[in-house]
């Protein structure tokens, strides 16, 4: 898009002076028509140069002042309006009826194809002068006070002179058809209602410092093994059902003492409490393949960490023979009595002690 270069006129606190008009080979035939509707004297129109110079004088004529939109501004701040049954007294008493002048200050037909517009002094002023009498002091009723308050009401003033002074309308360029004698006119075809939101568009609310940020503290969340209220769980855990305790056995009629002082005390364990794991045995007799004699030598070392054999473990080969014996030895069985016959076992005389078994 081509870069849009507005005359000096179109400066903010600009004097007005003669608008810049830039036409195509071949002009439109509606600014033809139009031209010479607005032209009392009859000026030839036959080429580009003569529609340009008719245009800009037409244009540059002190009586050509365009009326872009009506706005409806109120007399006073909301707290003077005056307050009446009847909404047309009201409407007399309070509003009033301001019309956005301005002039023509660029034509481009070439490569934007717009016109553009210049507000007039006195709808500056007009302008300005709402804006600081009515308009701020409402503002400034609406919003709370802070400290820089009138600071921020003042700068906001300055910056709508700024804006109202450097405000150029830009509409397409067949608005000039609503051209009439000496270059007035105003915009047709629903172009001012555009023209009127632009200019409701400078004026900017009174806006308040944000608040500030206050840093909220969150409670640091309680661990277990820290000392507190006992509540810090979310969710609690369901009361499990209660566990039988272990009863007391009755004492052993062995006269040897179990060392218990307290009978009672496994009694008030509860089942996990009670439960412990099987001590890891102490020692652990290793597979060997060795002789006898080895396996003798290695037990005889050992000896002073296993425990005290029974008396019945001391002579196993001689008690097994005994074991075998005896049961040749049950005569009273009747005919059990030749049951030593089976692989000689008959030639084995009992030992005293084998029918005590």
């Amino acid at each position: 898009m081509p870069t849009v270069l507005l005359p000096s006129s179109a400066a903010a606190f600009a004097p007005r002076s003669s608008p810049n008009v830039v036409l195509t080979r071949k002009v439109a035939p509606w600014l033809t028509a139009t031209l010479k509707r607005v032209n009392r004297v009859k000026r030839p129109l036959n080429n580009v140069t003569q529609h340009t110079r008719c245009l800009t004088e037409t244009l540059a004529s002190t009586n050509a002042i365009w009326t872009l939109c009506s706005m409806m501004f109120t007399k006073a701040p909301e707290a003077e309006l005056r307050k009446d049954e009847n909404p047309l007294v009201e409407g007399l008493f309070n509003y009033q009826m301001v019309h956005m002048e301005a002039y023509v200050v660029h034509v481009d037909m070439v490569s934007r194809n717009e016109v553009a517009f210049k507000l007039t002094p006195e709808t500056i002023e007009s302008l300005v002068d709402f804006h600081k009498e009515v308009y701020s002091v409402d503002a400034a009723a609406n919003t709370w006070d802070w400290s820089d308050k009138q600071a921020q009401l003042k700068k906001l003033q300055e910056e709508f002179v700024q804006a109202a002074n450097k405000f150029v309308y830009r509409t397409d360029a067949e608005a000039l058809e609503g051209l009439e004698e000496d270059g007035a006119g105003e915009l047709l075809c629903g172009r001012s209602e555009e023209a009127k939101a632009a200019i409701s568009g400078l004026f900017v609310p009174l806006l308040p410092p944000p608040p500030r940020v206050v840093d909220v503290l969150r409670p640091v969340p309680l661990l277990p093994s820290s000392t507190g209220p006992e509540t810090w769980w979310h969710h609690p855990m369901p009361p499990s059902a209660p566990m039988e305790s272990w009863k007391v056995l009755p004492p052993s009629p062995s006269p040897a003492s179990t060392g218990d002082s307290n009978p009672n005390l496994w009694a008030s364990l509860a089942f996990n409490e009670a439960q412990q794991p099987s001590p890891t045995p102490s020692y652990s007799q290793p597979f060997t393949t060795a002789p006898f004699s080895m396996y003798d030598n290695m037990a005889t070392t050992s000896a002073a960490t296993a425990p005290l054999p029974l008396p019945s473990m001391l002579v196993q080969p001689c008690s097994t023979a005994a074991n075998m014996a005896g049961f040749g030895g049950f005569g009273g069985f009747g005919g059990f009595g030749g049951f030593g016959g089976f692989g000689g076992w008959g030639d084995f005389t009992p030992l005293p002690y084998g029918t005590t078994i």
